[in-house]
């Protein structure tokens, strides 16, 4: 890895903000390699090197990456005057990160939601161009049958003019299912299954690619997930 200001090490691990790290540096409790630094304009690798505040070893990572188990009752939003969000979930030693949620889960909805600081992945996780499915487990007011099957294969308009990409409807009972779509268009799942006459009863998000939601993950509870499970979002196509 590159050299990195020693400040921005420090407040990477999200304890610390920058001007607190530089702070600690000045009153001598940071130490790299067992020495103390003298200024925050020193740079270091962070992989090569051992750094410690009050003695306590910093893991220093530049992106963060969480999977949170999203209640109902919250949006998918880093702010808003009404209604609460899933920033509010977020636990105090991770809330100096300045995470965003990677895409929009409804109101209603429960599943899986990511939260990064990583802006580049969450706009590949986003963009229909990635062809990224998210994979929707559904219990609707009706009946689902074959002829619903197509009509998701086919993709839909609606009577507004919005246009959804084709998805996949895999249906588990007469009732249940699982929706598969690669868009994260305003009430997508909900306004599709409406527009089949099949009104959504209930909505959780199990999947993002091949990245599963873990079922010991509480509803309003998340974890930390390193790159490489971030990066199984890239990894499925509708099945």
């Amino acid at each position: 890895m590159a050299l990195v200001r020693i400040d921005k090490i420090v407040s990477s691990a999200g304890n610390f903000s920058r001007k607190e790290a530089r702070i600690l540096i000045k009153s001598g409790r940071v130490s790299v390699d067992g020495i103390t630094v003298k200024s925050a304009d020193e740079k270091y690798d962070p992989d090569e090197k051992s750094i410690f505040v009050d003695g306590m070893k910093l893991n220093f990572e530049i992106l963060h990456y969480f999977m949170m188990n999203k209640p109902a009752g919250y949006i998918s939003s880093t702010d808003d005057p009404r209604d609460k969000t899933v920033l509010e979930l977020v636990p105090e030693e991770y809330s100096r990160l300045k995470l965003f949620p990677a895409g929009r889960l409804d109101k209603d909805a429960e599943g899986l939601l990511i939260l990064t600081d990583d802006g580049q992945y969450c706009h590949n996780v986003i963009s229909p161009n990635k062809n990224v499915y998210k994979k929707y487990y559904v219990k609707v007011d009706g009946q689902l049958t074959k002829e619903d099957i197509e009509k998701f294969s086919e993709g839909m308009k609606m009577a507004d003019g919005t246009e959804f990409l084709p998805g996949k409807l895999e249906i588990l009972s007469e009732n249940e299912g699982y929706v598969y779509i690669r868009e994260g268009k305003f009430h997508q799942v909900k306004r599709m299954l409406a527009h089949i006459g099949k009104p959504v009863l209930y909505l959780k998000r199990v999947s993002i690619g091949n990245l599963e939601l873990d079922p010991a993950i509480e509803k309003g509870k998340m974890k930390k997930i390193s790159p490489e499970e971030a990066a199984l979002v890239f990894g499925l196509k509708a099945q």
